[in-house]
């Protein structure tokens, strides 16, 4: 398994990053100010993209993994480097998410805690509903832990 940082043709990787955040032009407003890392393991497993947030929090703005393989550690996998990585650099490590049963206990398993929420986040910045296992998303839910 190899992790790699992307700095070139990061839209290589469009459809791994729309399994994560649906609508193109949203992944547009984060992709080229961010740092895009790719985990490899016999092919392209799962990818990964933070932005400095500024005052000591980086955040994970897109994090997706090829479907067949979910499930398998290699998310975990990248937020255990993204924590390693950029430890001595930030004190706080963040991602936005809907309040669903599918990432919620992904991000709690992980070390993340709720923080905050930004309310109609979903239904004030995407064109359509967003779905995820049968609920829709309206507020994003920032979730924390320390680096």
């Amino acid at each position: 398994m190899k992790i790699r940082e992307i700095k070139e043709n990061k839209k290589q990787f469009l459809s791994l990053l729309l399994l994560a955040d649906e609508q193109e032009n949203m992944i547009d407003r984060y992709l080229e100010r961010g740092t895009m890392y790719v985990l490899n393991d016999n092919g392209v497993k799962a990818e990964c993209v933070v932005t400095d947030e500024g005052n000591g929090i980086l955040e994970i703005k897109n994090i997706a993994t090829v479907p067949e393989y979910q499930g398998k550690g290699y998310a975990k996998a990248l937020i255990d480097f993204i924590v390693k990585e950029y430890a001595d650099k930030y004190s706080v490590l963040q991602v936005g998410t809907g309040d669903s049963p599918l990432t919620v206990p992904f991000y709690e398993k992980c070390g993340f805690v709720r923080s905050y929420i930004i309310p109609n986040f979903f239904t004030d910045y995407y064109d359509h509903p967003i779905f995820e296992c049968g609920v829709r998303l309206v507020d994003m839910v920032i979730f924390q832990r320390n680096l």
